[in-house]
């Protein structure tokens, strides 16, 4: 009997997606974005990473290198990635205000939000790691900032960045760890993509260390 390889649900999601992406208009998120583009695909930078994004089926991969055999975009990564392509809006632009994602106006519940408990579990995995969380932010590109025992602002996309800052724990306080967006991130994505962006920046610097 033949056994059929079960799909989580998350790659189910991705997959609907992959269709729903070739529903819009690629010429315009190549005007849009500056992507740089051939005729099989579309390529976008997200944290110092070059992925591509099939034409014909929507896939979205990434590779080390051009030797390496290419790997399917996990649900984060992929899902972050259609937002923005797809429903950032029109005329979006950023404000040039950083704004602490938990405080943001509009979020009203969820994962988020202030009192969550995201950000202080977040922030122990880095508890007395601040060398090599400094070292992860710079291979990512990161430009390093003021504040916090580790503070970098991490290109998400090259038209749209974040800001990780730091502080490790001490014999009065716990690690604290805070995220700051554009004021203008849901021009670019909806809330729900906010935390899968969050989640996909804090692996990638987990990965890195």
């Amino acid at each position: 009997m033949q056994v059929k390889e079960r799909i989580s649900n998350y790659e189910k999601m991705k997959n609907e997606m992959s269709g729903v992406f070739l529903q819009y208009d690629q010429e315009k998120m190549i005007r849009k974005f500056g992507l740089e583009h051939d005729d099989n695909s579309l390529y976008i930078f997200c944290l110092n990473r070059k992925y591509r994004i099939d034409r014909l089926t929507g896939q979205v991969s990434w590779s080390e290198d051009e030797i390496q055999t290419e790997k399917k975009a996990d649900y984060n990564e992929a899902m972050t990635i259609y937002d923005v392509l797809c429903y950032s809006k029109e005329d979006c632009h950023l404000a040039h205000e950083w704004v602490n994602v938990e405080s943001l106006s509009s979020i009203q519940g969820g994962t988020l939000q202030k009192g969550s408990g995201f950000f202080q579990h977040a922030g122990k995995d880095f508890t007395g790691k601040t060398a090599a969380l400094i070292r992860a932010c710079e291979k990512l590109g990161g430009k390093r900032m003021e504040k916090g025992d580790a503070a970098y602002e991490l290109y998400l996309f090259p038209f749209l960045s974040m800001v990780l800052r730091f502080w490790d724990s001490d014999e009065d306080f716990p690690a604290s760890l805070q995220i700051l967006a554009d004021k203008n991130i849901f021009d670019y994505m909806h809330y729900e993509t906010l935390m899968f962006a969050i989640s996909h920046l804090l692996n990638r610097i987990k990965d890195e260390m």
